[in-house]
């Protein structure tokens, strides 16, 4: 039986398709995490936690991401699969797109993004090459090939700072540098869990076009309204997926 962690992103706070869980607490060395659903199902535990906190009350910039995945690395996961929302700025990346990334760039600062800050242990300078673990990445792209989704096997996440969203001068700027979505939340979070050895890979739902894609402006209310008639479609897919592992 393997544990595996579900991290939702914005508007995935909650997962009734688990049916009956035990919603449990934990303390890190980073702190406490609350409202941690687990239930088992297919024969694996699995343990959902909400990454921005009950209610959503934690911005991007805010996350404790440290205590996030040292919470799930205590609960016994090795498996983590995570669900960003992210604007798209590749061509095929419309909005309603789904895609499993396999490369990173971060352009985060200030977040507390190692846990190797010290000279207490071992200073571990992690490979992050590949930055997401091909199986859990396999495990999605044949789930997702079986669903009504249209959806990318590959592309480059862009994590920005926010929480503001970007200028259209910043989105010309990462897409001449090879990025094809933008999100905030993907980065730290993915080393961190490289650095505890955790297999973790990302399933991006495309809500928007990034500024200036279009004439249209990016508008909060649109985003939301596309999401929450996704979400639980995507909830499912995550499930499916866990079979795979």
């Amino acid at each position: 039986m393997k544990t595996i962690g579900i991290i939702g992103g914005s508007g995935f706070y909650n997962y009734p398709e688990l049916g009956e869980t035990n919603v449990i607490s934990v303390d890190t060395a980073y702190g406490k995490v609350n409202a941690i659903a687990e239930a088992s199902l297919n024969g694996n535990k699995i343990l959902f936690l909400p990454r921005h906190g009950e209610g959503h009350k934690t911005p991007p910039h805010k996350v404790n991401y440290r205590a996030n995945i040292e919470a799930l690395h205590q609960l016994g996961a090795t498996h983590v699969l995570a669900f960003n929302v992210v604007g798209g700025i590749g061509e095929k990346c419309a909005p309603g797109t789904m895609v499993v990334p396999d490369q990173i760039i971060d352009y985060t600062y200030g977040r507390e993004h190692t846990f190797f800050d010290g000279f207490e242990n071992e200073l571990a300078h992690i490979d992050f090459g590949e930055p997401f673990s091909e199986e859990i990445r396999q495990a999605l792209i044949k789930t997702l090939s079986g669903s009504e989704f249209e959806y990318l096997n590959q592309g480059t996440y862009g994590c920005t700072q926010g929480p503001r969203l970007e200028s259209a001068a910043e989105i010309r700027k990462l897409r001449n540098d090879g990025c094809d979505l933008v999100g905030m939340t993907l980065m730290p979070e993915a080393a961190l869990a490289r650095e505890k050895g955790l297999q973790y890979a990302s399933l991006c739902f495309v809500a928007n076009w990034g500024a200036g894609m279009e004439n249209e402006k990016v508008l909060i209310d649109n985003i939301l309204a596309l999401l929450n008639s996704f979400v639980p479609k995507i909830r499912e897919i995550i499930l499916k997926t866990t079979r795979f592992l």
